[in-house]
């Protein structure tokens, strides 16, 4: 007939058991305030520092072609034509949103 846990003795075995589980409770809390602090910070680093919003910026387009052209990927002519336009293009933009 079974005691309810009354005079059985869980020996060492029972006991590592319960040590191992412990453990594991506690590794997986770690893992969780960690997933969540994570969490947070990427959620805050995303807002950018005056909170916008906006995912930080990568290089500009002429960055980016200059970055070509000294790779060697565009020839000389190709990179004057595609920065023209892209000044052109800048250009035009500024006037448009410095209008009322």
């Amino acid at each position: 007939m079974m005691m309810w846990g009354y005079g059985y003795e869980p020996g060492w075995v029972g006991w590592l058991m319960m040590g191992v589980s412990n453990i594991l409770w506690i590794a997986l809390l770690g893992l969780l305030v960690w997933a969540v602090i994570r969490w947070f910070e990427r959620r805050l680093s995303a807002s950018g520092p005056g909170g916008s919003g906006t995912p930080v910026r990568g290089p500009s387009a002429l960055e980016i072609l200059s970055q070509r052209y000294a790779r060697g990927e565009i020839d000389t002519a190709t990179f004057e034509q595609m920065r023209e336009r892209l000044q052109t293009v800048d250009t035009q933009r500024m006037l448009h949103e410095s209008r009322p």
